[in-house]
C-alpha cells in the first residue's frame, strides 16, 4: 500500500510518526510539508524523507491562495506515486479524481473550525475524531476513546528521557515552569487571542518566586523575554514538560500534551470552555485548567494554591491513572484502521465492535 502523509503542524509530525513506525516495514510512505523550520527539523530528526510544498501564506487571503497551489501539487504527487491512502488536512480535494481515499484526523469542535467543517470535513472519505466530539454525530466520522496527543504520549509509545538535562541548565529536582505562547495566525484563530504582553510579564514575575521559567513561542519573543527561551531541542520538548512542575500557556496542543504527561497545565485564551477535548480533560479528569483572558488573575490564584498545596505532580499522576484506564493506544488503532481501510470503517461501525484490543 502507498500512503501519503501531509504535515501541516509540528504536532502532526509526532502523531504521524507513530503510525509510520508501526507500518513502515509493510507499506510505502510519502511525506509532504510546508517550509516551516520546526517541522523540517522534526522530520529530519526522525529520519523521514519528505517533500517541501512551499511557504505558508501570511494573511488569510494569502493562505487561501497558497492552499490552491498546495492542493494541485498534492494531487500530482498522489497520481504520480499511485497513492492508496492520503492522510492530513490538505489532501481532501487533492485526492478527488484519483484512486486515493482521504482520511482526516480532526480533534476540534466544528463550531470553532467553521470554514474547515463546512468545506473540508464533509468531503473526506473518513474522519477520525476523539469521542469527546461524539455529540456532533457526523456521518463520515469514526469516534474513538482517546485524543491526538495519546498517539505519541501513551505509555506504550512514550518513555521519558532526561538526557536533555546534559545540555541544559535544568537538573533533576528543579522546580521549573514551561510557558507556551501561541501566534494565533491559523485560519481558525481569526478574532481569537491569548495573554497580552502585560499578562505574560506578570506571569513570569509571579512564577520566578517559585522556580525557573522557560518560554517556547510561535513568534519572536520580546527582547526582555529572550533570556527565558527553552534550552532544549524541539524533539526534547515533551521530555522537558514531563519533568516540569507545571505548564502555563495560551496553546491548546501543549496544554493537552502536558496534562497527559502528568504535568498540570493551565491555559488562558479566548478558546477557554469551547473545546470538547480539553473540556473532557478538565471537567471529567481534572488534568488541566482553563481560563478566559478576563479571568487571568483567577488563574494566577489557582496556580498559587496548587503550588503551595504541594505534591502537585503526585496528585496529577493519580488522576492520570484513571484517564489511561478509559483510553486506548491511539497509534495502534489508527495504524490498524489505515491498513485495513475501507473494511476497518465497516468493522468499527458494527454493533459487535469494541476497542478492547487497543486498550
Amino acid at each position: 500500500m502507498n500512503i501519503l502523509i501531509d504535515i501541516g503542524h509540528p504536532a502532526h509530525v509526532h502523531f504521524f510518526y507513530s503510525i509510520y513506525s508501526i507500518l513502515k516495514e509493510k507499506h510505502n510512505f510519502y511525506f509532504t510539508c510546508r517550509n516551516v523550520e520546526i517541522i523540517k527539523h522534526l522530520l529530519d530528526y526522525y529520519k523521514i524523507h519528505y517533500y517541501v510544498l512551499g511557504n505558508k501564506g501570511q494573511g488569510i487571503f494569502d493562505k487561501f491562495k497558497v492552499q490552491f497551489r498546495f492542493t494541485k501539487e498534492l494531487h500530482n504527487i498522489i497520481e504520480e506515486n499511485n497513492i492508496d491512502i492520503a492522510c492530513g488536512v490538505s489532501i481532501v480535494y487533492s485526492a478527488r479524481g484519483t484512486k486515493a481515499k482521504s482520511i482526516v484526523f480532526c480533534d476540534d469542535d466544528r463550531s470553532v473550525i467553521k470554514f474547515f467543517s463546512k468545506f473540508v470535513l464533509p468531503y473526506a472519505n473518513c474522519v477520525l475524531s476523539p469521542e469527546a466530539l461524539q455529540y456532533e454525530s457526523n456521518r463520515n466520522v469514526i469516534y474513538y476513546p482517546g485524543q491526538h496527543e495519546l498517539s505519541y504520549l501513551h505509555p506504550k509509545r512514550y518513555v521519558p528521557n532526561d538526557s536533555f538535562m546534559n545540555y541544559s541548565n535544568i537538573r533533576k529536582g528543579d522546580i521549573y515552569f514551561v510557558l507556551r505562547f501561541s501566534a494565533f495566525t491559523a485560519h481558525h484563530d481569526k478574532n481569537e487571542n491569548g495573554m497580552d504582553y502585560k499578562q505574560k510579564k506578570t506571569l513570569i514575575e509571579f512564577l520566578e518566586q517559585y522556580g525557573k521559567v522557560f518560554i517556547t513561542s510561535e513568534k519572536q519573543l520580546p527582547s526582555e523575554f529572550e533570556e527565558y527561551s527553552v534550552p532544549v531541542e524541539p524533539q526534547d520538548i515533551h521530555n522537558m514538560m514531563y519533568y516540569a512542575t507545571m505548564t502555563i500557556s495560551d496553546s491548546q496542543t501543549m496544554s493537552s500534551e502536558s496534562a497527559i504527561l502528568g504535568t498540570p497545565s493551565f491555559r488562558c485564551n479566548s478558546f477557554s470552555g469551547r473545546l470538547s477535548v480539553l473540556e473532557e480533560l478538565e471537567k471529567v479528569y481534572s488534568l488541566t485548567f482553563s481560563y478566559p483572558i478576563n479571568l487571568f488573575d483567577l488563574m494566577i490564584k489557582r496556580i498559587k494554591y496548587e503550588l503551595e498545596l504541594g505534591d502537585i505532580k503526585k496528585r496529577q499522576r493519580v488522576l492520570l491513572d484513571r484517564y489511561y484506564q478509559d483510553k486506548i493506544d491511539v497509534a495502534a488503532f489508527w495504524a490498524w484502521f489505515i491498513e485495513n481501510y475501507p473494511d476497518s470503517q465497516r468493522i468499527v461501525r458494527s454493533s459487535k465492535f469494541t476497542f478492547d484490543e487497543f486498550m
